[in-house]
């Protein structure tokens, strides 16, 4: 009898050693201690060499963004072509998740970049005078739009209306410059960077040397930290364990990069499908279904005569959901009954967001994206698809420590053909005009002979206040040269999402996560 309760004791530790060690390992294959799976060596230990590996955390969302949960959707028109430009086949395409602004920039917005440029770069004309929007765009020989010429972009009334007259690159600008302002906060905060003397230096026309999200990563920028880190209260360590004053990406402290979403990206983002999709309770703990219960015209669901207005009861009844122009010369409808309430554009904020959260995907103005035009979409890849990659490198023709060009940022260059010919992913960096880009393409295309489309022709989305309502479906597309403006286009930026693409929290995971099993005994 003693025997076989010593044999069930050990048993029963045996079994509760194998829970004990199952329960300290980790999905992401280190120990609960911090020890690595591959060679058993401590992380974060200063014994061991002090390789830091900081704690997953939930991704954070930067400033004025809004998670979008990516998947699978037909991109392109599925409605009627009316226009006939048969540019826009449809194609099945699949969307990593990603980032996006809730609305479209303001004047506000882009004036604080300016004001920025101006003051770290003062009586430079040549670098602040191409960053201005070009407020000339209102005007039109037969009309009388003088007064948004003159106030537009500047009056206190105008705050947070759309910025138009901004071109492609100068859209591309502002979001280098927000990138690196949000991160230059965040390091501040955080006391990698001493606020009172950052802030000093910058606005009394610091010039080159003015923090640059990659050239602090690089180590081609240099600033005094806050009080806190230079004392020696970093959490940060180096190998001998002591503390760090410098931040690098993989501590998980810095942002991503803002940039322009892609064309896949924005109209996907527009439709906003994940309202279509039948969803459980959350507190079920179950996904919703593989599926989209309707196609939607326009961002928002197909409801009424026309699908452009509000239907439910209310004052709001019969309302338009978009600022956009119902017809020859009906811009805002009738006195007493403005059926959108805006004759040019609106407040940002301005009618229903979507079912991410996002305003004015239709209407109001159009926005540009990433991409470079191309008649014919059937070539791009179905996950992520894009034109317009040009592939480049860290030009370090001057050497290391001056790498900087005149606006403090990184110099950069197109890798060479020669480098990459064994490459098998790709072999041109210059991918622009991949698939058209050989020497038939002159002929083909024709620039200023028999089309406008060329490697500078950038595709905007959305509609405006301007256009008619064909326009305001997400799958719609035109383009525009990235070098010109317009009184109906905008922009909005984006930012790569890392991690589980269900959400932002550390408790989403990667892949489809099942109970372990055991093997039945015979």
């Amino acid at each position: 009898m003693q025997m076989q309760t010593a044999v069930k004791n050990c048993f029963l530790l045996l079994a509760l050693s194998g829970i004990m060690a199952s329960c300290s390992k980790k999905s992401n294959g280190t120990t609960k201690k911090g020890e690595s799976s591959v060679t058993g060596w401590k992380y974060n230990d200063k014994t061991q060499g002090n390789f830091n590996v900081p704690k997953p955390k939930d991704v954070k969302t930067a400033p004025g963004l809004v998670f979008v949960q990516g998947g699978t959707f037909m991109m392109g028109q599925t409605q009627e072509d009316v226009m006939q430009d048969w540019n826009n086949v449809p194609k099945r395409m699949t969307v990593n998740s990603f980032f996006i602004d809730r609305t479209e920039i303001a004047n506000v917005h882009y004036r604080e970049f300016l004001y920025w440029h101006e003051n770290v770069f003062p009586d430079q004309p040549t670098i602040t005078n191409p960053l201005l929007p070009d407020s000339l765009v209102w005007r039109s020989e037969l009309s009388y739009n003088e007064p948004y010429v003159e106030y537009y972009f500047r009056h206190p009334t105008f705050n947070y209306y759309p910025v138009v007259g901004v071109n492609w690159k100068q859209a591309e600008r502002f979001c280098e410059w927000r990138t690196d302002r949000v991160n230059e906060l965040e390091l501040m905060k955080t006391g990698f960077l001493d606020p009172k003397t950052q802030i000093s230096k910058e606005m009394k026309g610091s010039g080159q040397d003015n923090f640059n999200y990659k050239s602090y990563l690089m180590g081609e920028y240099q600033a005094k930290p806050g009080p806190k880190v230079s004392g020696g209260k970093s959490p940060l360590k180096d190998a001998q364990g002591k503390p760090r004053k410098i931040v690098k990406f993989e501590d998980g402290i810095l942002y991503g990069v803002y940039r322009l979403p892609t064309e896949a990206e924005w109209e996907y983002a527009s439709y906003g499908f994940i309202g279509q999709n039948p969803q459980k309770k959350f507190n079920q703990k179950k996904r919703g279904e593989e599926v989209h219960a309707n196609k939607q015209m326009y961002p928002w669901k197909n409801d009424g005569f026309d699908n452009l207005r509000y239907t439910n009861r209310g004052a709001n009844q019969g309302a338009f959901l978009a600022n956009f122009k119902r017809g020859t010369g009906d811009y805002m409808g009738v006195a007493g009954g403005l059926n959108d309430n805006g004759s040019y554009t609106t407040d940002v904020n301005d009618y229903a967001p979507n079912s991410f959260g996002l305003y004015n995907m239709a209407g109001n103005v159009n926005e540009w994206v990433f991409d470079v035009f191309r008649p014919i979409r059937s070539d791009i890849g179905d996950m992520a698809g894009i034109r317009g990659n040009d592939f480049k490198v860290v030009d370090m023709s001057k050497g290391q420590g001056n790498l900087r060009d005149s606006l403090g940022r990184i110099m950069m260059t197109r890798q060479s053909d020669s480098v990459l010919r064994n490459r098998r992913n790709y072999q041109h960096a210059y991918a622009v005009n991949f698939l058209d880009g050989d020497s038939l393409s002159g002929a083909n295309y024709g620039y200023g002979i028999t089309t406008l489309v060329s490697d500078k022709s950038r595709v905007y989305k959305g509609g405006s206040w301007n256009d008619q309502a064909y326009w305001l479906s997400p799958g719609a597309r035109r383009f525009l040269e990235e070098d010109q403006a317009s009184s109906t286009i905008g922009f909005r930026c984006a930012m790569d999402h890392v991690g589980a693409p269900e959400g932002t929290s550390i408790k989403n995971k990667s892949g489809n996560q099942f109970p372990a099993t055991r093997a039945k005994r015979r």
